[in-house]
């Protein structure tokens, strides 16, 4: 895309400045600790200004030998997501229906809280910068709002099925007799930290009810409130954060579907493409048996263990921009016909292979490995 290719110019031109006009660094430098991963990354982003924040990342972790050739730096990525859209945070919950995240609604909104929900924004943003795809979870409503594109009720589904059937039956559905016999209010509940609280989605909204003449205003306050007012604080941060790393001017010249692609990458799963830019190494070739095995295998597989696989070896079960051509994957010898499962080291998109002597032998392990692969076989 154009703009992708603006933001390659851009980083070019920060990198030559740089060299000729006697700055000693041309990258956005991270030193950061793996058990303080969060404070690390927001004291130090803290400090950057607007000029290094649009540098090309390095990152190093602390007390660990290595220089960031992209492994490190996806590496980051990777744990920094998984912490911060960790529950136990709150920052974010995840719809269970459709394993989708969103901002918690009124969330104890102290300084660090917003220092960190500022710190999510400026990730997603040094993604787009450093071309790293994110697995994360949003609804489109979020590329949205990120944009100043408004928001209305069919960005729910996406988000909330079970929640969005329900106000399209009490906008389409229900006879005036079955909204009343809802016996709803504009008074709505929600859970915080694990507690139930309410939110009246106008004034004195518990004494106001639910009827057939008031619907469409019931049902545009509840939608409102889960994407607007619930979490307009944090969200406005968020944006900030992420502006402050692509610029406005950048951002308002995508759609929000380039740049949901942008920062999530695409679906279109197509393993012939990925088949051809394959890359071996530690003795494999294509036409080594296990490699053709491994082929007739996976090409063959459903849409959902195609994703499977491809979070297994990559961390995400997303593909950058340019299609699966662009992601170098890697499969590695990793010794003898064993009982061993193959692992992967998702850093360098490397899945790593024994050489089974079978088809149907590497079929049940990998299947096996991929099925498990969350906190296992994943390095």
């Amino acid at each position: 895309m154009e703009n992708s290719m603006t933001m390659r110019t851009e980083l070019q031109d920060s990198f030559f400045h740089a060299m000729f006009s006697g700055v000693t660094c041309p990258y956005l430098v991270l030193e950061v600790r793996r058990d303080w991963l969060v404070r690390d990354t927001i004291c130090q982003l803290q400090l950057k200004s607007p000029a290094d924040l649009r540098k090309q990342l390095k990152v190093r972790f602390v007390g660990e030998d290595g220089i960031d050739e992209g492994g490190v730096q996806k590496e980051f990525f990777q744990l920094l997501v998984r912490e911060i859209f960790d529950e136990k945070y709150g920052m974010f919950y995840n719809n269970t229906d459709s394993n989708m995240c969103w901002f918690s609604p009124e969330p104890e909104s102290d300084a660090l809280y917003m220092q960190e929900m500022r710190l999510v924004g400026m990730v997603l943003g040094l993604a787009v910068y450093n071309s790293v795809i994110l697995n994360i979870h949003f609804p489109h409503a979020l590329y949205k709002k990120l944009l100043g594109v408004p928001v209305y009720l069919n960005d729910l589904l996406q988000l909330d099925p079970s929640l969005y059937s329900s106000l399209i039956k009490i906008l389409h559905t229900f006879s005036p007799e079955e909204i009343e016999s809802c016996d709803q209010t504009f008074e709505v509940s929600y859970k915080q930290n694990g507690q139930h609280q309410t939110y009246q989605l106008i004034p004195n909204g518990s004494t106001y009810k639910l009827s057939f003449d008031n619907k469409i205003e019931f049902v545009n306050s509840y939608v409102d409130f889960i994407f607007n007012s619930s979490c307009e604080s944090q969200f406005e941060v968020f944006r900030d954060g992420f502006l402050d790393i692509v610029g406005s001017s950048f951002a308002m010249n995508l759609s929000p579907l380039e740049l949901e692609l942008i920062i999530c990458g695409s679906s279109d799963l197509d393993f012939d493409t990925l088949d051809k830019y394959a890359v071996y190494d530690g003795g494999y070739k294509r036409d080594t048996p296990v490699v053709e095995y491994f082929w007739n295998i996976v090409k063959n597989f459903s849409i959902e263990l195609k994703k499977q696989l491809l979070f297994f070896t990559t961390g995400s079960d997303r593909v950058p921009i340019g299609g699966l051509a662009k992601m170098k994957f890697v499969i590695v010898k990793n010794g003898t016909d064993s009982l061993r499962l193959p692992t992967s080291h998702t850093c360098f998109n490397a899945l790593l292979l024994p050489e089974y002597e079978s088809e149907s032998k590497l079929k049940e392990r990998l299947i096996t490995a991929i099925n498990n692969s969350e906190g296992f076989g994943m390095m």
